[in-house]
């Protein structure tokens, strides 16, 4: 173990299939779960306890399934570990696989410049399962959040470690369920060591100073859409989302390296909403890659509209990056200029 002033790992509990039990009306959240918790740590192989730091535990007031998570639960789980991150050498985020990648997207955002580890994680099977994995990620969990050298939010899944804002769920029952399409490992857990790539986290290129943004995210989920496009989709469908006055940002996931219908109503739709004000993003719905909008004829309508490209983001880091910026006090041109500028290495 290293000599880091801060002993202990700080656990947040927040929910998730990792803390469930069999109900007569299914998996539901399970009571005492630190107990739980602590009990499968203590039955360990002595040198493999040995190995891990000593941890706290924190939990919310309801722990929930996280297909249920809101904004707003991004917001207060940003605020719990600004208000206790000082006192621990790192932080664990227990979390539902199904939105941990949008959270872990969230958190990046609102807590840029952390000097220390936010290692968020979860499993596919129940702590009590047989041949559950979440034991095995929360050990590894708990290994890199007492890394000193990584100082971001990063995902721990499967024995690899992802930056937070570059990770998505890619299996729906594999435990192997994570991955970072555009962008490597910051880590990875071999043979029962953990080993971090220095060179690729974000304390080596632009993490800066602390500078936590904690928005006001209420209500926001209301404001911002999603919309992939499809083949055939009318001017009149996508102006049902864009013109409506709750509206304020939209992130729109469009073909190859960039591209929409060659339709000018669709273009006047865009434009118009651009024109109001309202943040529009493109992201390629290929999973792989990088946009660059205006670079094929078919693509024009989106740079005359203003469309800001979103480069190789994930739809998650991209969607959590427009309900920040709406977060804030800042004016149109102020949020087209941060959300195409690197913030926590989001995109490439």
């Amino acid at each position: 173990m290293n000599s880091y002033h801060h002993a202990a790992v700080l656990v947040i509990y927040t929910g998730g299939t990792i803390g469930m039990v069999d109900t007569p009306h299914g998996l539901a959240p399970g009571p005492d779960m630190e107990a739980r918790v602590r009990r499968a740590v203590d039955e360990l192989p002595a040198q493999r306890r040995a190995s891990l730091p000593a941890f706290e535990w924190l939990e919310v007031a309801t722990p929930i399934d996280s297909s249920s998570a809101q904004p707003e639960d991004w917001a207060t789980l940003a605020q719990l570990v600004a208000e206790h991150y000082l006192a621990y050498r790192g932080i664990v985020v227990l979390h539902g696989t199904d939105t941990l990648a949008w959270t872990a997207s969230s958190l990046a955002f609102q807590l840029q410049g952390i000097d220390r580890p936010v290692v968020v994680t979860g499993s596919m099977a129940p702590l009590a399962a047989a041949e559950s994995d979440a034991l095995d990620n929360l050990v590894d969990a708990l290994g890199f959040a007492a890394m000193p050298q990584l100082q971001e939010v990063a995902v721990c899944f499967a024995g690899k470690l992802l930056r937070g804002c570059r990770s998505r769920k890619w299996h729906a029952r594999d435990s192997d369920a994570f991955t970072s399409p555009n962008a490597p490992l910051l880590g990875e857990c071999a043979s029962g060591q953990w080993q971090l790539h220095e060179s690729r986290g974000l304390d080596a290129v632009q993490r800066g100073a602390p500078r936590f943004e904690l928005g006001d995210y209420r209500g926001l989920g209301d404001k911002v859409v999603r919309i992939p496009l499809w083949p055939g989709i009318r001017p009149w469908q996508l102006a049902a989302w864009l013109d409506d006055d709750r509206v304020e940002g939209a992130l729109l996931e469009v073909w190859g390296g960039g591209n929409v219908p060659d339709d000018p109503q669709l273009g006047a739709v865009l434009a118009e909403a651009s024109g109001q004000g309202k943040l529009l993003v493109a992201i390629s719905q290929c999973p792989q890659g990088t946009i660059a909008i205006g670079h094929y004829a078919a693509g024009q309508l989106l740079a005359a509209a203003e469309v800001v490209s979103g480069d190789d983001m994930t739809p998650e880091a991209a969607f959590t990056k427009l309900v920040h910026l709406l977060s804030l006090p800042l004016d149109s041109a102020q949020r087209r200029e941060l959300f195409r500028t690197p913030l926590v290495g989001e995109r490439g």
